[in-house]
């Protein structure tokens, strides 16, 4: 039934049971009390390709392999024809798995774009500075492109690739996956049907995890925005992006507060040492320790190319603890990243919104709560309640997924069948959408450093 004409006191008797005031439902039950799709991902615009759609993939790492993934489930809608990477394990892996000739195979990017296009599309994943250069020689030779985020790594190279797109005429996808997550994309369909009115103001969390924070953005490839890129933008522009999609209003102004307050040399522990290896006197009790994250734990093992002989394993990541950053004591690095930040943002119709990015938690996976004029809405990416102020009934739903939602997969879907077709409309998340998240990021970070309050433009 349309959602103006929806009463929960008309339907509670055949509904809910009359003693209880939360229910856990279905999305489909959801949809139907809301008076929503049941199958939202079932986009209008797909329709059968005349063939499968051609890609290289630059940058054979995790994220590379995530999407280029895609094509040995669906062979019939991606093909990935080419591959470059410098390391040579993790670009013989990839050889062998999309069966790619050796015609096919380079080390060094720039050797791609020395050759006739031999594909319709590039997919983008190498570090993040090298985003730009590359995402502009691909556009330059005529392809399309699906681009991991960020963008660039400054604001001018987002610009100079939103006016290269637009020159070229070519497709650039943004990788803003949890668009295109269950619990994301049902947040918008309940907002858009105005189950809790009009949003007022909304508050939003990413706790990082300690652990992740000391692998990625302390020890690893993003530990220093001078080298990477500011963490609000390397991190959480997933976040300015989804915060910007559910309010659907303008960003007005951004004010920013946060610093490194736990990863210094200052703080570094009597009896430490510059590895976790070199016999820490504090390292058994330590909960950053490298040998108890990746020896012990054994987590987050894919920045190793590990050999497939589980046997060699041990040999093999004592070897990289003691010769790479992921070895090195958290209190010992050359880091800058803040391990802390809130943003605090004005959007168009009087909305606000606070987002706060935290790198010392137990736990991961993005939390969100949306009040509104008519009730309110708390999520935390498996769970979310619907509290109607009316009624006081509660609706809730749940979905066990990854901290990505589930959404990598249908983005490239969508970014095939746009390819496949030539048209950009069927992604969610195009560069022009996707370039204002950054500038939100870089005002974050301007205003940090500075102590003001930013305004966000798009058009200069």
């Amino acid at each position: 039934m349309p959602l103006k004409n929806f009463s929960f006191r008309n339907i509670a008797s055949e509904t809910f049971n009359q003693a209880t005031e939360s229910i856990m439902l279905t999305w489909k039950e959801i949809s139907s009390l809301f008076g929503l799709r049941h199958d939202f991902y079932k986009n209008p615009l797909h329709k059968p390709l005349p063939r499968p759609v051609t890609a290289i993939l630059i940058g054979a790492g995790n994220r590379g392999n995530i999407y280029a993934d895609y094509a040995l489930i669906h062979p019939d809608e991606l093909d990935i024809v080419g591959v470059s990477d410098q390391d040579a394990v993790r670009n013989g892996r990839f050889v062998r798995k999309h069966n790619i000739s050796a015609a096919n195979r380079f080390y060094e990017w720039e050797n791609v774009f020395k050759r006739e296009k031999f594909a319709d599309a590039v997919i983008i994943a190498t570090p993040d500075q090298l985003h730009a250069p590359v995402c502009l020689q691909a556009l330059e030779a005529g392809y399309d492109v699906l681009l991991e985020k960020p963008i660039g790594i400054t604001e001018e190279e987002c610009r100079s690739i939103l006016e290269k797109a637009r020159t070229t005429g070519r497709i650039v996808g943004v990788c803003h996956v949890l668009r295109y997550s269950p619990y994301f994309r049902q947040l918008k369909e309940i907002i858009n049907a105005k189950a809790i009115g009009d949003i007022v103001s909304v508050q939003h969390m990413e706790p990082i995890e300690y652990s992740h924070m000391c692998h990625s953005y302390v020890r690893g490839n993003w530990h220093n925005s001078k080298k990477s890129a500011p963490i609000i933008l390397a991190k959480s522009c997933h976040d300015t992006d989804i915060l910007r999609w559910l309010i659907n209003e303008p960003i007005e102004d951004i004010q920013c507060f946060g610093n490194l307050k736990l990863f210094t040399r200052e703080n570094a522990p009597a009896g430490s040492t510059p590895r976790c290896t070199d016999g820490c006197a504090v390292e058994s009790t330590c909960p950053f320790s490298a040998l108890q994250i990746y020896y012990r734990d054994r987590k987050r093992l894919y920045v190793f190319d590990l050999p497939q002989q589980r046997h060699k394993w041990d040999y093999f990541i004592l070897k990289k603890l003691k010769t790479t950053d992921y070895g090195r004591c958290v209190f010992d690095m050359d880091n800058d990243q803040p391990d802390h930040l809130t943003l605090n943002m004005r959007f168009g119709n009087n909305i606000t919104a606070v987002f706060s990015m935290e790198g010392l938690t137990s736990y991961e996976g993005r939390c969100t709560r949306i009040m509104g004029t008519k009730g309110d809405i708390v999520g935390d990416m498996e769970t979310y309640t619907i509290t109607d102020f009316r009624t006081g009934r509660q609706t809730s739903w749940s979905l066990k997924t990854d901290f990505h939602g589930g959404g990598d997969h249908r983005l490239v879907q969508d970014w095939v069948q746009a390819v496949g077709h030539h048209e950009p409309a069927i992604l969610s998340s195009t560069i022009d959408v996707s370039v204002v998240s950054h500038l939100m990021a870089f005002a974050a970070e301007k205003s940090r450093l500075n102590h003001t309050i930013e305004t966000v433009t798009l058009n200069q």
